[in-house]
């Protein structure tokens, strides 16, 4: 199924090496003041840039708003935008028809699908149709930030690299917004960039942590158990492809924490209830706190690597190897982060329309 939310519905539809890839967006206020430059801006920061540490193909990304935006202002119609795939070469893909390639959804999208899927740069499971996310968490982002919510996502792990340093909210925002790979720290950037393009250089590929911070979330957003910040970001995060993890707060470090070590104390600062710590990530019982939201979200490396590889051939049943032709990322991290930031941009309007907070 390839819709999310309850107030805020996203679905997305399209594939890699069709004629476009797209978004629907279902209860966005009507009224809301939405500009599709700014949309096209974070499509912008999603596309590829240039050189080894990103793929050679080179799709435009050009925005068409279908319906639900008329003069710079949301109708409360449902809201279709897309992108059109030009820059592909399906030919490349034939012999993987039979031959599914390690790492991809290739073998358990023929045997659910019976055959019939789209085997062409993936289809519906190809990282290509983020582009579809990226609009729907455009449009979403806009409505919240008139509502004071901010999001940043950065890189701060690609490969064996990862960033040390604590940056504050306002310059990381710069720095991370202004280097390619979207690392808050300009040092770090450089040596993560310099990973990718080993990498690269091996004919291998490389993974990655993409952390996201969002600020100005209400305290009391969320709902319990199904419905919580935290699963319904999960599940969101988990819609990516290539992700393989994500932890909130302190996350998996917790499990080695104490009690005394891992709570988070009450106090007042302005006239406000805040913790002096935030090891929750600023969610407690799956509501929101009103401290920063924080998470870290893990990527796998790109499973389309140009290294000989074993597989099968599930007509004749013998094993082959393989080498996978086409263009790809050596790392997907670097470009992930505009999809994370709006991913989640999606799930908290969502929320906060659930709540009666907008």
């Amino acid at each position: 199924m390839n819709e999310f939310g309850t107030k805020y519905r996203v679905g997305i539809f399209g594939s890699s090496h069709g004629p476009c890839v797209g978004a629907k967006a279902e209860g966005c206020p009507a009224g809301s003041k939405i500009s599709e430059a700014i949309i096209q801006a974070e499509l912008d920061r999603r596309s590829p840039g240039k050189g080894a540490h990103t793929t050679p193909r080179a799709e435009r990304d050009r925005l068409e708003v279908i319906s639900g935006i008329v003069e710079g202002k949301a109708t409360g119609a449902t809201i279709v935008g897309l992108v059109r795939n030009k820059d592909f070469d399906s030919s490349v893909y034939d012999s993987f028809k039979r031959v599914p390639r390690p790492g991809h959804a290739d073998y358990p999208a023929m045997v659910k699908y019976k055959g019939h899927h789209d085997h062409r740069g993936g289809g519906q499971f190809s990282g290509r149709m983020t582009a579809g996310l990226v609009i729907a968490g455009a449009i979403a982002r806009q409505v919240l930030d008139k509502q004071g919510v901010r999001f940043l996502a950065q890189s701060i792990q690609i490969g064996s690299v990862r960033m040390e340093k604590v940056v504050p909210f306002s310059i990381a925002e710069k720095v991370a917004r202004a280097n390619a790979v979207g690392c808050a720290d300009r040092d770090t950037a450089e040596c993560m960039k310099d990973e990718i393009v080993r990498a690269h250089e091996d004919k291998d590929s490389v993974g990655g942590i993409v952390k996201c911070t969002i600020l100005g979330v209400p305290a009391g957003v969320g709902e319990p158990f199904f419905g919580s910040i935290e699963s319904d970001v999960s599940a969101m995060m988990f819609s990516i492809p290539g992700v393989k993890g994500v932890e909130f707060g302190s996350g998996f470090a917790a499990a080695s924490m104490k009690g005394s070590e891992h709570n988070d104390p009450y106090t007042i600062r302005g006239g406000k209830v805040v913790t002096k710590t935030n090891n929750a990530g600023g969610v407690l019982g799956g509501l929101a706190t009103g401290m920063p939201i924080e998470f870290k979200v893990a990527f796998k490396p790109t499973s389309s690597i140009s290294r000989p590889q074993m597989s099968v051939d599930v007509v004749k049943k013998v094993p082959v190897e393989l080498e996978v032709k086409g263009r790809h990322d050596p790392c997907i991290v670097p470009r992930a982060v505009p999809v994370v930031e709006n991913c989640a941009a999606s799930v908290i309007l969502d929320l906060m329309l659930q709540g009666g907070f907008l």
